[in-house]
Protein backbone atom coordinates (compact mmCIF):
# COMPACT_ATOMS: atom_id res chain seq x y z
CA UNK A 1 0.00 0.00 0.00
CA UNK A 2 1.41 3.25 -1.15
CA UNK A 3 1.20 6.70 1.24
CA UNK A 4 -1.80 7.81 -0.62
CA UNK A 5 -3.20 4.93 -0.19
CA UNK A 6 -2.51 4.60 3.55
CA UNK A 7 -3.42 7.95 4.50
CA UNK A 8 -6.94 7.21 2.62
CA UNK A 9 -7.68 4.20 5.25
CA UNK A 10 -6.77 6.40 8.09
CA UNK A 11 -9.43 9.03 6.95
CA UNK A 12 -11.74 5.95 6.43
CA UNK A 13 -11.05 4.79 10.35
CA UNK A 14 -10.82 8.38 11.70
CA UNK A 15 -14.25 9.15 10.07
CA UNK A 16 -15.60 6.40 11.51
CA UNK A 17 -14.12 6.99 14.86
CA UNK A 18 -15.54 10.61 14.27
CA UNK A 19 -18.93 9.02 13.31
CA UNK A 20 -19.15 6.94 16.49
CA UNK A 21 -18.38 9.43 19.13
CA UNK A 22 -21.57 11.40 17.94
CA UNK A 23 -23.65 8.48 18.20
CA UNK A 24 -22.06 8.16 21.37
CA UNK A 25 -23.07 12.05 22.87
CA UNK A 26 -19.08 12.12 23.84
CA UNK A 27 -18.36 15.25 24.88
CA UNK A 28 -17.91 18.01 22.48
CA UNK A 29 -14.56 18.59 23.46
CA UNK A 30 -13.38 14.86 22.33
CA UNK A 31 -15.09 15.15 19.02
CA UNK A 32 -13.62 18.56 18.42
CA UNK A 33 -10.06 17.43 19.03
CA UNK A 34 -11.18 13.89 16.46
CA UNK A 35 -12.79 15.63 14.06
CA UNK A 36 -9.71 17.90 13.61
CA UNK A 37 -7.71 15.16 13.32
CA UNK A 38 -9.72 14.14 10.59
CA UNK A 39 -9.42 17.63 8.85
CA UNK A 40 -5.29 17.52 8.97
CA UNK A 41 -5.24 13.41 7.34
CA UNK A 42 -7.26 15.24 4.20
CA UNK A 43 -5.21 18.07 4.16
CA UNK A 44 -2.40 15.82 3.89
CA UNK A 45 -4.11 14.58 0.41
CA UNK A 46 -3.68 18.30 -0.95
CA UNK A 47 -6.89 16.89 -3.12
CA UNK A 48 -8.56 19.91 -4.88
CA UNK A 49 -12.65 19.95 -4.12
CA UNK A 50 -14.02 16.58 -6.57
CA UNK A 51 -15.03 18.70 -9.66
CA UNK A 52 -19.18 17.96 -10.47
CA UNK A 53 -19.56 15.04 -13.41
CA UNK A 54 -20.12 16.58 -16.74
CA UNK A 55 -23.66 16.13 -17.55
CA UNK A 56 -24.03 15.99 -20.88
CA UNK A 57 -25.12 13.72 -23.85
CA UNK A 58 -21.75 12.33 -25.78
CA UNK A 59 -21.57 14.68 -28.98
CA UNK A 60 -23.53 13.66 -31.86
CA UNK A 61 -26.55 12.41 -29.50
CA UNK A 62 -29.52 13.76 -28.06
CA UNK A 63 -32.27 12.77 -24.54
CA UNK A 64 -36.04 12.77 -25.89
CA UNK A 65 -38.53 14.62 -24.07
CA UNK A 66 -41.94 12.68 -23.45
CA UNK A 67 -43.27 15.36 -26.14
CA UNK A 68 -40.65 14.28 -28.77
CA UNK A 69 -41.55 10.99 -27.96
CA UNK A 70 -44.69 11.86 -28.76
CA UNK A 71 -44.05 12.81 -32.00
CA UNK A 72 -41.61 10.05 -33.01
CA UNK A 73 -43.93 7.37 -31.70
CA UNK A 74 -46.55 9.30 -34.31
CA UNK A 75 -44.12 8.96 -37.20
CA UNK A 76 -43.14 5.42 -36.76
CA UNK A 77 -46.40 4.16 -36.84
CA UNK A 78 -47.14 6.31 -40.05
CA UNK A 79 -43.92 4.26 -41.46
CA UNK A 80 -44.98 0.39 -39.77
CA UNK A 81 -48.38 0.87 -40.87
CA UNK A 82 -47.19 1.87 -44.54
CA UNK A 83 -44.61 -1.56 -44.67
CA UNK A 84 -47.29 -3.95 -43.11
CA UNK A 85 -49.75 -2.66 -46.06
CA UNK A 86 -47.28 -3.44 -48.41
CA UNK A 87 -46.99 -6.78 -47.03
CA UNK A 88 -43.46 -6.93 -44.82
CA UNK A 89 -42.56 -8.96 -41.85
CA UNK A 90 -39.80 -7.49 -39.14
CA UNK A 91 -36.34 -8.54 -38.31
CA UNK A 92 -33.85 -7.95 -36.33
CA UNK A 93 -29.89 -8.02 -36.25
CA UNK A 94 -27.05 -6.95 -33.45
CA UNK A 95 -26.25 -3.78 -33.08
CA UNK A 96 -22.73 -4.55 -33.52
CA UNK A 97 -20.86 -6.89 -36.97
CA UNK A 98 -17.55 -8.23 -37.27
CA UNK A 99 -15.64 -5.84 -38.79
CA UNK A 100 -15.05 -7.56 -42.01
CA UNK A 101 -18.73 -7.92 -42.40
CA UNK A 102 -18.90 -4.24 -42.78
CA UNK A 103 -15.69 -3.39 -44.70
CA UNK A 104 -15.25 -2.21 -48.32
CA UNK A 105 -19.36 -1.94 -48.77
CA UNK A 106 -19.40 2.24 -48.22
CA UNK A 107 -16.79 3.43 -50.12
CA UNK A 108 -15.44 6.55 -48.93
CA UNK A 109 -18.15 6.34 -46.09
CA UNK A 110 -16.44 3.66 -44.70
CA UNK A 111 -14.01 6.24 -42.34
CA UNK A 112 -17.47 6.85 -40.65
CA UNK A 113 -17.54 3.25 -39.22
CA UNK A 114 -17.18 3.03 -35.43
CA UNK A 115 -14.46 0.25 -34.68
CA UNK A 116 -15.01 -1.22 -31.38
CA UNK A 117 -11.80 -2.47 -29.07
CA UNK A 118 -10.79 -6.34 -29.66
CA UNK A 119 -13.31 -8.36 -27.35
CA UNK A 120 -12.35 -11.90 -26.94
CA UNK A 121 -10.40 -12.36 -30.34
CA UNK A 122 -13.40 -11.16 -32.57
CA UNK A 123 -12.43 -7.62 -34.46
CA UNK A 124 -16.19 -5.78 -33.76
CA UNK A 125 -17.46 -2.46 -35.39
CA UNK A 126 -20.98 -0.55 -34.51
CA UNK A 127 -23.65 -1.29 -37.88
CA UNK A 128 -23.38 2.08 -40.19
CA UNK A 129 -26.46 0.85 -41.59
CA UNK A 130 -29.14 -1.69 -41.59
CA UNK A 131 -28.81 -2.93 -45.44
CA UNK A 132 -25.21 -4.77 -44.91
CA UNK A 133 -26.55 -6.32 -41.80
CA UNK A 134 -29.66 -7.52 -43.66
CA UNK A 135 -27.42 -8.69 -46.94
CA UNK A 136 -25.60 -11.32 -44.46
CA UNK A 137 -28.63 -12.31 -42.57
CA UNK A 138 -29.98 -13.33 -46.09
CA UNK A 139 -26.92 -14.86 -47.02
CA UNK A 140 -26.15 -16.84 -43.74
CA UNK A 141 -29.67 -17.94 -43.58
CA UNK A 142 -30.17 -19.13 -47.24
CA UNK A 143 -32.71 -17.34 -47.82
CA UNK A 144 -34.04 -17.10 -51.74
CA UNK A 145 -36.97 -14.50 -50.88
CA UNK A 146 -38.42 -11.92 -48.58
CA UNK A 147 -40.15 -8.80 -48.15
CA UNK A 148 -38.91 -7.28 -44.64
CA UNK A 149 -38.73 -3.81 -42.79
CA UNK A 150 -36.59 -2.82 -39.54
CA UNK A 151 -36.20 -0.43 -37.40
CA UNK A 152 -33.47 0.68 -35.72
CA UNK A 153 -30.33 2.93 -34.53
CA UNK A 154 -27.31 2.94 -36.33
CA UNK A 155 -24.16 4.39 -35.54
CA UNK A 156 -21.65 6.86 -38.17
CA UNK A 157 -18.52 9.17 -36.54
CA UNK A 158 -19.91 11.66 -38.82
CA UNK A 159 -19.31 15.43 -37.91
CA UNK A 160 -22.43 16.44 -36.58
CA UNK A 161 -25.23 19.13 -37.33
CA UNK A 162 -27.87 18.06 -35.13
CA UNK A 163 -30.32 21.32 -36.36
CA UNK A 164 -30.00 19.75 -39.70
CA UNK A 165 -30.84 16.37 -38.30
CA UNK A 166 -27.39 14.62 -38.75
CA UNK A 167 -26.45 12.30 -36.14
CA UNK A 168 -23.40 10.12 -34.92
CA UNK A 169 -26.39 7.26 -33.70
CA UNK A 170 -29.82 7.51 -35.44
CA UNK A 171 -32.79 5.70 -36.32
CA UNK A 172 -33.40 4.35 -40.19
CA UNK A 173 -36.58 2.40 -40.88
CA UNK A 174 -35.33 0.04 -44.01
CA UNK A 175 -37.92 -1.79 -46.27
CA UNK A 176 -36.10 -4.37 -48.60
CA UNK A 177 -37.39 -6.46 -51.21
CA UNK A 178 -35.36 -9.55 -51.87
CA UNK A 179 -35.55 -12.23 -54.65
CA UNK A 180 -35.74 -13.02 -58.45
CA UNK A 181 -38.65 -10.81 -59.99
CA UNK A 182 -39.12 -8.90 -63.23
CA UNK A 183 -37.45 -5.70 -63.70
CA UNK A 184 -38.70 -2.26 -61.99
CA UNK A 185 -41.42 -4.07 -60.63
CA UNK A 186 -40.26 -4.02 -56.74
CA UNK A 187 -37.82 -0.76 -57.68
CA UNK A 188 -41.42 1.22 -58.47
CA UNK A 189 -43.33 -0.32 -55.28
CA UNK A 190 -40.07 1.17 -53.16
CA UNK A 191 -41.13 4.50 -54.30
CA UNK A 192 -44.79 4.25 -54.15
CA UNK A 193 -44.01 3.24 -50.37
CA UNK A 194 -41.58 6.24 -49.87
CA UNK A 195 -44.61 8.60 -51.81
CA UNK A 196 -47.07 7.34 -49.25
CA UNK A 197 -44.84 7.43 -46.12
CA UNK A 198 -44.21 11.19 -46.70
CA UNK A 199 -47.91 12.22 -47.99
CA UNK A 200 -48.92 10.99 -44.90
CA UNK A 201 -46.54 12.36 -42.41
CA UNK A 202 -48.18 16.14 -44.42
CA UNK A 203 -44.45 17.76 -44.21
CA UNK A 204 -45.25 19.51 -47.60
CA UNK A 205 -44.31 19.37 -50.88
CA UNK A 206 -41.35 16.66 -51.83
CA UNK A 207 -39.55 15.43 -54.42
CA UNK A 208 -38.42 11.84 -54.93
CA UNK A 209 -35.04 11.92 -57.53
CA UNK A 210 -34.32 9.08 -59.38
CA UNK A 211 -31.13 7.64 -61.35
CA UNK A 212 -29.81 4.28 -62.32
CA UNK A 213 -25.87 3.09 -61.75
CA UNK A 214 -25.90 1.51 -65.03
CA UNK A 215 -26.37 4.90 -66.69
CA UNK A 216 -23.63 6.72 -64.41
CA UNK A 217 -21.11 4.10 -65.19
CA UNK A 218 -21.94 4.35 -69.06
CA UNK A 219 -21.65 8.09 -68.92
CA UNK A 220 -18.79 7.86 -67.38
CA UNK A 221 -17.39 5.52 -69.77
CA UNK A 222 -17.97 7.53 -72.64
CA UNK A 223 -16.49 10.56 -71.04
CA UNK A 224 -13.05 8.98 -70.68
CA UNK A 225 -12.89 7.80 -66.90
CA UNK A 226 -10.81 5.00 -66.25
CA UNK A 227 -12.70 1.87 -64.37
CA UNK A 228 -10.68 2.75 -61.41
CA UNK A 229 -11.92 5.96 -61.07
CA UNK A 230 -15.85 5.08 -61.37
CA UNK A 231 -16.64 4.96 -57.72
CA UNK A 232 -14.26 7.98 -56.46
CA UNK A 233 -15.99 9.76 -59.33
CA UNK A 234 -19.38 8.80 -58.77
CA UNK A 235 -18.94 10.04 -54.85
CA UNK A 236 -18.05 13.04 -56.50
CA UNK A 237 -21.26 13.92 -58.50
CA UNK A 238 -23.38 13.14 -55.51
CA UNK A 239 -22.43 16.31 -53.84
CA UNK A 240 -23.93 18.08 -56.36
CA UNK A 241 -27.38 18.14 -54.53
CA UNK A 242 -25.02 20.27 -51.57
CA UNK A 243 -22.33 22.34 -53.69
CA UNK A 244 -22.02 24.16 -57.04
CA UNK A 245 -20.87 21.91 -60.12
CA UNK A 246 -17.59 24.43 -60.22
CA UNK A 247 -16.56 22.89 -56.38
CA UNK A 248 -17.52 19.19 -57.70
CA UNK A 249 -15.15 19.57 -60.49
CA UNK A 250 -12.25 20.93 -58.65
CA UNK A 251 -12.30 17.92 -56.37
CA UNK A 252 -12.76 15.41 -59.82
CA UNK A 253 -9.82 17.41 -61.59
CA UNK A 254 -7.56 18.62 -58.59
CA UNK A 255 -8.09 15.87 -55.60
CA UNK A 256 -9.06 13.19 -57.85
CA UNK A 257 -6.65 13.24 -60.46
CA UNK A 258 -9.61 13.25 -63.51
CA UNK A 259 -9.00 15.19 -67.26
CA UNK A 260 -10.05 18.51 -67.20
CA UNK A 261 -11.95 17.36 -70.47
CA UNK A 262 -13.76 14.55 -69.12
CA UNK A 263 -14.83 16.42 -66.25
CA UNK A 264 -16.58 19.22 -68.75
CA UNK A 265 -18.11 15.97 -70.38
CA UNK A 266 -19.66 14.70 -67.20
CA UNK A 267 -21.16 18.60 -66.52
CA UNK A 268 -23.00 18.37 -69.85
CA UNK A 269 -24.93 15.52 -68.55
CA UNK A 270 -25.16 15.31 -64.61
CA UNK A 271 -26.79 19.07 -64.61
CA UNK A 272 -30.13 17.32 -66.67
CA UNK A 273 -32.94 16.48 -64.98
CA UNK A 274 -36.97 15.77 -66.26
CA UNK A 275 -39.09 12.69 -66.97
CA UNK A 276 -39.63 10.41 -69.48
CA UNK A 277 -39.41 12.97 -72.21
CA UNK A 278 -35.33 13.07 -71.06
CA UNK A 279 -35.14 9.19 -71.11
CA UNK A 280 -36.22 9.29 -74.60
CA UNK A 281 -33.41 12.20 -75.43
CA UNK A 282 -30.92 10.64 -73.75
CA UNK A 283 -31.61 7.61 -75.38
CA UNK A 284 -31.42 9.44 -78.71
CA UNK A 285 -27.97 10.66 -77.86
CA UNK A 286 -24.97 9.10 -79.96
CA UNK A 287 -22.37 9.47 -77.30
CA UNK A 288 -24.28 7.34 -74.78
CA UNK A 289 -25.61 5.06 -77.67
CA UNK A 290 -22.22 3.93 -77.52
CA UNK A 291 -21.68 2.48 -74.35
CA UNK A 292 -24.28 -0.55 -73.28
CA UNK A 293 -24.55 0.18 -69.86
CA UNK A 294 -25.41 3.39 -70.48
CA UNK A 295 -28.53 2.26 -72.99
CA UNK A 296 -29.56 -0.69 -70.99
CA UNK A 297 -29.72 1.82 -68.12
CA UNK A 298 -31.79 4.02 -69.51
CA UNK A 299 -33.97 1.34 -70.25
CA UNK A 300 -35.09 -0.03 -67.18
CA UNK A 301 -35.51 4.05 -66.46
CA UNK A 302 -38.44 4.01 -69.16
CA UNK A 303 -39.70 1.37 -67.61
CA UNK A 304 -39.57 2.44 -64.01
CA UNK A 305 -41.36 5.76 -64.45
CA UNK A 306 -44.21 3.84 -67.02
CA UNK A 307 -44.54 1.76 -63.70
CA UNK A 308 -44.45 5.35 -61.40
CA UNK A 309 -47.50 6.63 -63.45
CA UNK A 310 -49.08 3.39 -62.89
CA UNK A 311 -49.17 3.76 -59.39
CA UNK A 312 -49.81 7.02 -58.87
CA UNK A 313 -46.53 8.64 -58.09
CA UNK A 314 -44.98 10.17 -61.21
CA UNK A 315 -46.03 13.69 -60.19
CA UNK A 316 -43.52 13.45 -57.47
CA UNK A 317 -40.56 11.50 -59.28
CA UNK A 318 -38.13 13.29 -61.66
CA UNK A 319 -35.26 11.53 -63.38
CA UNK A 320 -32.10 13.51 -62.26
CA UNK A 321 -28.06 12.90 -63.54
CA UNK A 322 -26.65 14.61 -60.56
CA UNK A 323 -28.08 11.66 -57.91
CA UNK A 324 -24.91 9.28 -57.48
CA UNK A 325 -25.12 7.57 -54.30
CA UNK A 326 -21.75 7.41 -52.91
CA UNK A 327 -22.41 3.61 -51.57
CA UNK A 328 -20.10 1.17 -53.20
CA UNK A 329 -23.11 -1.52 -52.94
CA UNK A 330 -25.57 0.04 -55.76
CA UNK A 331 -26.05 -1.69 -58.89
CA UNK A 332 -29.29 -0.35 -60.56
CA UNK A 333 -31.91 2.13 -59.68
CA UNK A 334 -30.91 4.59 -56.80
CA UNK A 335 -33.17 6.93 -55.62
CA UNK A 336 -33.42 9.81 -52.83
CA UNK A 337 -36.39 11.92 -51.37
CA UNK A 338 -36.06 15.64 -50.66
CA UNK A 339 -38.21 17.76 -49.17
CA UNK A 340 -39.08 20.84 -50.97
CA UNK A 341 -38.40 24.18 -48.49
CA UNK A 342 -37.72 22.32 -45.72
CA UNK A 343 -34.60 25.20 -45.26
CA UNK A 344 -37.29 27.92 -44.72
CA UNK A 345 -38.39 26.26 -41.25
CA UNK A 346 -36.67 27.98 -38.56
CA UNK A 347 -36.45 26.91 -34.83
CA UNK A 348 -38.37 28.48 -32.21
CA UNK A 349 -35.80 27.96 -30.11
CA UNK A 350 -32.49 28.84 -31.43
CA UNK A 351 -33.68 30.62 -34.54
CA UNK A 352 -31.64 28.82 -36.56
CA UNK A 353 -33.22 27.51 -40.25
CA UNK A 354 -33.78 23.54 -40.18
CA UNK A 355 -32.71 21.87 -43.71
CA UNK A 356 -32.55 18.47 -43.71
CA UNK A 357 -32.03 17.87 -47.09
CA UNK A 358 -32.54 13.99 -48.63
CA UNK A 359 -34.90 12.75 -45.76
CA UNK A 360 -34.78 9.31 -47.43
CA UNK A 361 -33.14 7.39 -50.10
CA UNK A 362 -32.28 3.58 -51.67
CA UNK A 363 -31.69 1.58 -54.66
CA UNK A 364 -30.99 -1.68 -55.72
CA UNK A 365 -28.12 -3.77 -54.71
CA UNK A 366 -27.61 -6.44 -56.82
CA UNK A 367 -24.24 -8.29 -55.87
CA UNK A 368 -24.55 -7.72 -51.61
CA UNK A 369 -25.52 -11.00 -50.69
CA UNK A 370 -23.30 -12.56 -53.23
CA UNK A 371 -20.54 -10.90 -50.99
CA UNK A 372 -21.36 -13.14 -48.11
CA UNK A 373 -23.10 -16.46 -49.68
CA UNK A 374 -21.16 -19.61 -50.50
CA UNK A 375 -20.08 -19.71 -54.04
CA UNK A 376 -21.01 -16.38 -54.56
CA UNK A 377 -24.54 -16.50 -54.93
CA UNK A 378 -26.56 -14.17 -55.63
CA UNK A 379 -29.83 -12.98 -54.66
CA UNK A 380 -31.27 -9.56 -56.05
CA UNK A 381 -32.64 -6.80 -53.53
CA UNK A 382 -34.22 -3.36 -53.59
CA UNK A 383 -35.19 -1.51 -50.70
CA UNK A 384 -35.70 2.30 -49.23
CA UNK A 385 -34.11 3.80 -46.09
CA UNK A 386 -36.00 6.70 -44.09
CA UNK A 387 -33.87 8.92 -41.96
CA UNK A 388 -36.01 9.42 -39.55
CA UNK A 389 -34.34 11.57 -37.53
CA UNK A 390 -34.79 14.46 -40.31
CA UNK A 391 -38.37 14.07 -40.42
CA UNK A 392 -38.53 14.78 -36.96
CA UNK A 393 -36.08 17.92 -36.85
CA UNK A 394 -38.61 19.02 -39.17
CA UNK A 395 -41.65 18.07 -37.26
CA UNK A 396 -40.35 19.81 -34.35
CA UNK A 397 -39.47 22.74 -35.67
CA UNK A 398 -43.18 23.14 -37.73
CA UNK A 399 -45.05 21.98 -34.33
CA UNK A 400 -42.52 24.23 -32.04
CA UNK A 401 -43.32 27.26 -34.89
CA UNK A 402 -47.42 26.58 -34.90
CA UNK A 403 -47.40 26.10 -31.39
CA UNK A 404 -49.56 23.16 -31.75
CA UNK A 405 -50.20 20.72 -28.43
CA UNK A 406 -48.94 16.95 -28.39
CA UNK A 407 -50.33 14.69 -25.94
CA UNK A 408 -47.26 12.41 -24.32
CA UNK A 409 -50.02 10.39 -22.64
CA UNK A 410 -52.77 8.24 -23.83
CA UNK A 411 -54.56 7.99 -20.20
CA UNK A 412 -58.32 8.02 -21.31
CA UNK A 413 -59.97 8.31 -17.49
CA UNK A 414 -58.92 10.20 -14.38
CA UNK A 415 -60.79 8.22 -11.77
CA UNK A 416 -60.91 10.67 -9.29
CA UNK A 417 -62.82 12.05 -5.97
CA UNK A 418 -62.83 15.08 -3.38
CA UNK A 419 -63.88 13.21 -0.26
CA UNK A 420 -61.51 10.83 1.88
CA UNK A 421 -61.47 7.47 2.55
CA UNK A 422 -62.17 7.27 -1.18
CA UNK A 423 -58.97 5.43 -2.37
CA UNK A 424 -59.97 1.49 -2.01
CA UNK A 425 -63.05 2.39 -4.65
CA UNK A 426 -61.45 4.93 -7.09
CA UNK A 427 -58.50 1.38 -7.06
CA UNK A 428 -61.50 -0.77 -7.65
CA UNK A 429 -63.04 1.19 -10.45
CA UNK A 430 -59.54 2.31 -11.44
CA UNK A 431 -58.77 -1.63 -11.65
CA UNK A 432 -62.35 -2.79 -13.34
CA UNK A 433 -60.88 0.04 -16.13
CA UNK A 434 -58.13 -1.91 -16.99
CA UNK A 435 -59.31 -5.31 -16.75
CA UNK A 436 -61.58 -3.75 -19.72
CA UNK A 437 -58.67 -2.53 -21.69
CA UNK A 438 -59.41 1.56 -20.77
CA UNK A 439 -56.13 3.18 -20.25
CA UNK A 440 -57.19 4.59 -16.70
CA UNK A 441 -55.35 6.49 -13.59
CA UNK A 442 -55.81 7.60 -10.47
CA UNK A 443 -54.04 10.18 -8.00
CA UNK A 444 -51.43 8.50 -5.75
CA UNK A 445 -52.70 9.81 -2.72
CA UNK A 446 -54.94 9.13 0.21
CA UNK A 447 -57.18 12.49 0.22
CA UNK A 448 -56.64 14.42 -3.12
CA UNK A 449 -57.49 17.45 -3.52
CA UNK A 450 -60.85 17.78 -6.53
CA UNK A 451 -58.83 21.18 -7.92
CA UNK A 452 -55.93 19.62 -8.65
CA UNK A 453 -57.66 16.24 -9.92
CA UNK A 454 -59.12 18.20 -12.62
CA UNK A 455 -56.17 20.65 -13.51
CA UNK A 456 -53.71 17.28 -14.32
CA UNK A 457 -57.28 16.11 -16.36
CA UNK A 458 -56.79 19.57 -18.01
CA UNK A 459 -53.38 19.80 -18.83
CA UNK A 460 -52.88 15.81 -19.78
CA UNK A 461 -55.76 16.56 -22.08
CA UNK A 462 -57.35 13.45 -20.40
CA UNK A 463 -61.30 13.36 -22.22
CA UNK A 464 -63.18 12.08 -19.11
CA UNK A 465 -62.86 11.99 -15.28
CA UNK A 466 -64.88 9.01 -13.14
CA UNK A 467 -65.56 10.62 -10.23
CA UNK A 468 -66.48 8.70 -7.03
CA UNK A 469 -68.33 9.91 -3.63
CA UNK A 470 -70.24 9.20 -0.70
CA UNK A 471 -73.39 10.37 -2.69
CA UNK A 472 -72.35 7.85 -5.54
CA UNK A 473 -71.57 5.49 -3.15
CA UNK A 474 -75.33 5.06 -1.71
CA UNK A 475 -76.45 5.45 -5.25
CA UNK A 476 -74.76 2.65 -6.92
CA UNK A 477 -73.58 5.41 -9.07
CA UNK A 478 -70.50 7.04 -10.89
CA UNK A 479 -70.35 10.66 -11.96
CA UNK A 480 -68.68 11.02 -15.69
CA UNK A 481 -66.99 14.25 -16.22
CA UNK A 482 -66.15 15.59 -19.93
CA UNK A 483 -62.92 17.58 -19.37
CA UNK A 484 -63.38 19.62 -22.08
CA UNK A 485 -67.43 20.57 -22.08
CA UNK A 486 -67.30 20.41 -18.39
CA UNK A 487 -70.49 18.30 -18.64
CA UNK A 488 -71.67 15.89 -15.73
CA UNK A 489 -73.30 12.72 -16.45
CA UNK A 490 -74.49 10.14 -13.52
CA UNK A 491 -74.89 6.23 -14.76
CA UNK A 492 -75.33 3.35 -13.29
CA UNK A 493 -72.21 1.64 -11.43
CA UNK A 494 -72.75 -1.57 -13.72
CA UNK A 495 -72.71 0.18 -16.75
CA UNK A 496 -69.45 2.31 -16.22
CA UNK A 497 -67.22 0.58 -18.37
CA UNK A 498 -69.96 0.13 -21.17
CA UNK A 499 -70.86 3.46 -21.12
CA UNK A 500 -67.42 4.80 -21.11
CA UNK A 501 -66.52 2.70 -24.10
CA UNK A 502 -68.86 4.14 -25.67
CA UNK A 503 -68.01 7.60 -25.22
CA UNK A 504 -64.71 6.88 -26.31
CA UNK A 505 -65.28 5.68 -29.35
CA UNK A 506 -63.43 8.27 -32.51
CA UNK A 507 -67.11 8.96 -33.80
CA UNK A 508 -68.36 9.59 -30.20
CA UNK A 509 -69.30 13.03 -29.54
Amino acid sequence: MDNRQAIQQSIREQGERVRKLKSENAPKEQINIEVAKLLDLKAKLGDEPTPKATLKTPKGTRDYTPKQMAIREGVFKVIVDCFKRHGAETIDTPVFELKETLTGKYGEDSKLIYDLQDQGGELLSLRYDLTVPFARYVAMNKIQKIKRYHIAKVYRRDNPAMTRGRYREFYQCDFDIAGQYDPMIPDAECIRILYEILNGLKLGNFVIKVNHRSILDGLFEVCGVPGDKFRTICSSVDKLDKTFWEDVRGEMVDDKGLSPDAADRIGKYVQLNGSTDLVEELLKDENLASSKRAKAGLQEMKLLLKYCKILGVSDRVRFDMSLARGLDYYTGVIYEAILEGAELVKSKDTKEQIGVGSVAGGGRYDDLVGMFAAKGKKVPCVGVSIGIERLFSIMEAVLERNEEEVRTVETEVLVASAQPDMLDERLKICTELWDAGIKAEVAYKVKPKMLDQYQYAEKASIPYLAVIGEQELKDNTVTIRNTTTREEVPIQRAELVSQLKKKLQPDSS
